[in-house]
């Protein structure tokens, strides 16, 4: 069923694409996502933010449309509502890498009305296949651990997603799981998150 629509899910306007991520519909969520990742990526990148910022970034506005969906009133403005987002969270990082800064005077820093000083950034720029293709991936990989059961996106998480790579003892502290089975529980995992996986990237 999904691969028979999915492909009319493209050609939707926004505001009907929205309503059927409101009914639960994953592949029209994947397809919004797809839809104006590039915009949002590029917002952060032309403001001189790195990779990491800017997935960050992405990820914050997507996860704040998810739970403002079905409280946004005009679902046509979805594109204006992520550019805002999206402004919002740079220039909020922005602010953070000037705090031991000294601020610049307005004629220094070119703004003497007051604009918007990422209102340029609007304007969406292709990015690199590299680029683009890490994000894409990075999307797919979220989306398949968000709907593991719990359990294993438990796993998961704390096996691959940790700042610091956990001991398999702490894991099986953690999980109150014998550390032997550990592997097999591992294999298990993957599976179920390529399987996730293929089913996101339909």
């Amino acid at each position: 069923m999904a691969e028979r629509t999915t492909p009319g899910l493209q050609d939707l306007p926004d505001e009907r694409l929205v309503e059927r991520c409101r009914e639960g519909e994953p592949a029209a969520w994947s397809t919004l996502v797809r839809r104006y990742q590039r915009l949002i990526y590029t917002v952060p990148r032309r403001a001189g933010l790195p990779d990491q910022d800017a997935a960050d970034i992405f990820q914050t506005c997507f996860q704040r449309l998810y739970e403002h969906l079905g409280r946004i009133d005009d679902a046509a403005r979805i594109r204006a509502w992520l550019v805002t987002t999206a402004k919002r969270e740079t220039l909020r990082l922005l602010a953070e890498r000037q705090r031991m800064v000294e601020p610049a005077t307005g004629d220094e820093a070119g703004d003497e009305d007051g604009a918007d000083p990422l209102a340029r950034l609007a304007d969406p720029a292709p990015l690199q296949d590299e680029q683009l293709a890490e994000l894409q991936e990075s999307q797919r990989v979220r989306e398949a651990v968000d709907r593991l059961d719990p359990r294993s996106r438990q796993f998961v998480e704390l096996l691959f997603l940790q700042d610091e790579p956990l001991p398999y003892a702490e894991i099986a502290r953690r999980l109150a799981i014998p550390e032997g089975s550990i592997g097999p529980t591992r294999a298990r995992c993957l599976a179920k998150l390529r399987k996730l996986m293929e089913e996101v990237g339909r």
